[in-house]
């Protein structure tokens, strides 16, 4: 299982690259994340069963992560128009996202989300398993409809500081959402 990256010794300061970033209703994540601690979660294409198992797992914790004060923000690479169909889908019509067909935000230096050649994914075996326990049979199978290299992440946002990071190593990984935002 992969473990989280606490950066919180050593807080990040990324006031700047937050400023930046607008939203799809044009709020700036750093409003965002001054105003409520934000779970930033970049997703995948939309055509990958893991991208919307992490949508449906958001909207299943949507009252625990309410409760402790945290904002679920979406960073996705479709257009406004084709998320709003997912996010409609699972109850989250109304999540701040930030749209970014062209992965801007995910290349940022702050968030450095790598990319991986997606036929690995076909041969790994861990992606299998996520992929029998449930991922393709609840959410189905999509075409990838933007760039299947990408891969996803999560960050843990308090004020201007990335307070904790977990980075993806399989499609197929299970982060532990509440321990991030703990």
């Amino acid at each position: 299982m992969h473990t989280l990256d606490s950066k919180s010794a050593q807080a990040e300061d990324v006031a700047p690259v937050l400023a930046g970033i607008r939203t799809e209703s044009g709020a700036s994540l750093l409003a965002l994340a001054q105003d409520s601690p934000v779970l930033l979660v970049f997703l995948r294409h939309f055509g990958c069963s893991f991208g919307r198992k992490t949508i449906s797992d958001i909207a299943e914790l949507r009252a625990q992560l309410t409760q402790r004060g945290v904002r679920p923000v979406f960073v996705h690479l479709g257009t406004p128009e084709l998320a709003r169909n997912y996010f409609d889908f699972y109850g989250l019509e109304d999540v701040e996202r930030v749209s970014d067909p062209a992965a801007a935000v995910y290349r940022l230096p702050t968030f450095a989300l790598h990319r991986v050649n997606p036929w690995w994914h076909l041969v790994n075996p861990i992606v299998w398993v996520g992929w029998l326990k449930g991922a393709i049979f609840k959410h189905g199978i999509g075409k990838i409809e933007q760039d299947g290299h990408q891969m996803p992440g999560i960050f843990f946002l308090k004020n201007a500081t990335i307070v904790r990071r977990f980075r993806y190593r399989t499609i197929a990984d299970e982060p532990d959402y509440l321990k991030l935002c703990a």
